[in-house]
């Protein structure tokens, strides 16, 4: 296909996303199995082109002073591509399976509108009913902070201490363009540019023999500051598929106890072999059953409990980017009562000197600090603590860390602006 044809073939998938109210990924899918002359590349460059619009979809169209798909497409090539107008009307001229020339008004659009008189919700690409939350988070940074969100995420691996060593690693994968993460000890980065394929990663040896997972570098950190260690006993509270119960194994060196267990049954199914391919042997995964409490016979004996809570996502926008268009105020309601019940049965877990640590991928307060503070009103021996010494010994560079993040009594929350990671927050307590 031509960049041209690919141009016609996003705005099409566009049209099919408002129109059908479906998620990106179902639309690309279903354009895919119509159009099987589409090779690999071309459909790898049309879904660059459509998460692109998806991410810039608010600032595009007011650029263009129209909300089309088409028009959304064409102010997404200058802003998030950077091409003149003479570049996009060259790609846009009304030749075979070619979009149609732009119009007077839209060439003097991309011409001479900007985003400097935008709103805070134009310039930074989020929901307008959103603004009041995004101005408690960050102020009169919350354009910058929230465009930092709607840029194109690299792909973040994890390398699995029980196996491998980051600097080996890093040479057997230097094909992939790979680097070392600049805050994980533990992190590999493969910046992707915008027409980019999947890597493959699945396919690497490196993958199948166990020694890497994919995984945000956020979200190694956030389970680093928990500083699980060797002997203690561990449970993944939301363990989910598994992405944070990898990187607790390793910590633990294979000694102790880990538990990972998810009210979503489902969510789970993936842990099994990926703990197999880790090479991990010291977890025990409790599936629920019915109404039973997969963790009845534990009673405040716990060293860790730790909280990937159940929220709205807001912090994984770089990589979801559909997912803010498609979120609504009652979202947030229901997630904040997940997040104080998930909390409140951690409580019951942790011994007496022991820690809960709470990590949502959202940059909300209501998600964050608030749920800290309203914790500790109904908890009163909790309290939070700073991270722990065991993680800063893994962690050469904690000090430049902590001074970028933004810090709070609750907790720390990390942003794709402040230190180019997935929005994560993480907050420490002990129970006295």
């Amino acid at each position: 296909m031509t960049p041209s044809a690919r141009l016609s073939a996003a705005i099409e998938v566009i049209e099919a996303i408002d129109n059908q109210r479906i998620p990106a990924a179902k639309a690309l899918k279903e354009w895919g199995t119509a159009h099987r002359f589409a090779g690999s590349g071309d459909r790898a460059a049309i879904s660059g082109l459509v998460y692109d619009v998806l991410r810039r979809q608010a600032s595009s169209a007011w650029i263009m002073d129209d909300d089309t798909p088409r028009a959304r497409l064409l102010g997404t090539l200058k802003l998030e591509r950077g091409i003149n107008t003479d570049a996009i009307a060259s790609l846009c001229d009304g030749g075979r399976f070619a979009p149609e020339p732009l119009t007077e008004g839209e060439r003097q659009a991309l011409a001479s509108r900007s985003l400097g008189d935008a709103p805070a919700h134009i310039a930074g690409d989020y929901p307008q009913w959103l603004d009041v939350y995004l101005d408690e988070a960050f102020g009169d940074d919350r354009a910058a902070e929230a465009a930092a969100m709607a840029c194109r995420a690299p792909l973040d691996l994890r390398i699995n201490t029980l196996k491998a060593k980051r600097d080996k690693v890093l040479g057997s994968l230097q094909h992939l363009g790979v680097t070392a993460t600049p805050w994980s000890p533990l992190g590999l980065r493969i910046m992707l540019g915008a027409d980019a394929r999947n890597p493959g990663i699945q396919a690497e040896e490196e993958f199948i023999k166990g020694a890497v997972e994919v995984q945000d570098e956020g979200s190694q950190i956030a389970a680093l500051l928990s500083g699980a260690r060797p002997g203690e006993q561990v449970i993944d509270l939301c363990a989910g598929a598994g992405g944070k119960t990898l990187t607790l194994a390793a910590m633990m060196q294979g000694r102790g106890r880990l538990i990972a267990t998810d009210r979503d049954k489902r969510q789970l199914a993936p842990i099994h072999e990926r703990l197999s391919r880790a090479g991990v042997h010291n977890a025990e995964v409790r599936t629920p059953k019915g109404e039973d409490d997969p963790l009845s016979d534990i009673r405040a004996s716990a060293d860790l409990v730790l909280i990937d809570a159940p929220c709205t996502g807001t912090g994984t926008w770089r990589r979801n980017p559909d997912a803010k268009w498609r979120m609504r105020p009652g979202a947030l309601d229901i997630r904040l009562k997940d997040q104080a019940e998930v909390l409140d049965r951690a409580s019951a877990l942790v011994k007496p000197g022991g820690r809960v640590v709470y990590i949502t991928c959202s940059v909300l307060p209501q998600e964050n600090s608030g749920q800290i503070r309203k914790f500790i009103g109904r908890h009163p021996d909790f309290s939070v603590i700073p991270p722990s010494p065991t993680a800063s010994v893994l962690w050469d560079r904690t000090d430049d860390f902590l001074a970028a993040v933004y810090a709070s009594d609750e907790g720390l929350l990390m942003t794709p602006r402040r230190t180019g990671t997935d929005g994560f927050f993480v907050s420490i307590l002990t129970k006295r």
